[in-house]
């Protein structure tokens, strides 16, 4: 049996386990895929794959901050 089955020319997922899809945007805030492109990955060619992957580093900006969370009730307590 070859090892050439295993060998796969593709770009793999920019996934880093962080799955936290944000509500306005539909950006995921670790991998900055949206969601519909999240779900549909593995059906993407080669080439779909690499035009998202150019385009991940410029969509940082279209997540919102976070206002509040843990943090920020801990804080208000403290008052």
């Amino acid at each position: 049996m070859s090892d050439d089955v295993w060998k796969r020319d593709e770009i793999q997922s920019p996934c880093v386990k962080i799955c936290v899809i944000e509500p306005s945007s539909r950006l995921c805030a670790g991998c900055l895929r949206s969601i519909d492109e999240i779900g549909a990955w593995s059906r993407y060619s080669h080439e779909e794959r690499a035009a998202i992957m150019s385009d991940l580093p410029g969509r940082a900006g279209r997540l919102k901050k976070r206002r509040g969370g843990r943090a920020a009730r801990l804080s208000k307590r403290a008052v």
